[in-house]
């Protein structure tokens, strides 16, 4: 955690809470690369033009994004839909845009590029993130954040709000939103459980 390297009366229980962000402007794809070649487990690095972004995630960035993954594998196992988990995979397209999402998934068959992305931003992200997504070509981005999940379609004019995800047909945002925010409480074991007899 960046925090860790300062030696700052800091409050260290809170730092936990928030995500850490660095940004890193000027940058080239050359420099982008060789930071993601590097051994970076556990943090989130993205580029978009000129500027490499670091988040160490915290733990209720991390509860959440966890909660989402396994809603929606709930989903697909009650409804027999085939994906491909793609987790936190290095998503590129050279030389502008790349992503490592908190969790994605290509449903039907396996792709390179996901067809669902998912974003927990406690304190960046948005319309910059969506940007990136676009130019990668995702067809749909769930971002969850300040405990509202919105959903977005990519059409030929850029992203839109749905409320209802195309990927997986009979869920809505406001009916998903029940059930991940109790992430931040409960054990994902009973989440899940009520989630399945309820989708």
């Amino acid at each position: 955690m960046f925090t860790d390297l300062l030696n700052l009366p800091i409050d260290s229980d809170r730092a936990h809470q928030q995500d850490q962000i660095l940004t890193l402007s000027g940058m080239t794809w050359a420099d982008y690369e060789q930071l993601v070649s590097e051994d970076y487990s556990g943090y989130r690095v993205s580029y978009w033009q000129g500027n490499i972004t670091i988040v160490s995630p915290s733990r209720n960035h991390e509860r959440i994004a966890e909660t989402i993954n396994g809603l929606v594998k709930t989903y697909c196992r009650k409804h027999d839909l085939v994906y491909f988990p793609i987790g936190s995979t290095t998503l590129k397209n050279p030389p502008l845009a790349g992503k490592e999402p908190d969790c994605s998934f290509a449903f039907h068959t396996d792709k390179s590029i996901p067809d669902l992305a998912v974003e927990v931003t406690y304190s960046s992200g948005g319309a910059v993130d969506l940007e990136k997504y676009q130019y990668l070509g995702v067809k749909e981005v769930w971002f969850w954040q300040n405990s509202e999940i919105t959903f977005y379609g990519l059409a030929d004019s850029g992203y839109g709000e749905i409320s209802q995800s195309s990927c997986l047909s009979q869920l809505s945002a406001d009916f998903l939103l029940t059930f991940v925010n109790r992430g931040l409480t409960e054990s994902p074991l009973t989440i899940e459980a009520d989630f399945y007899q309820a989708v």
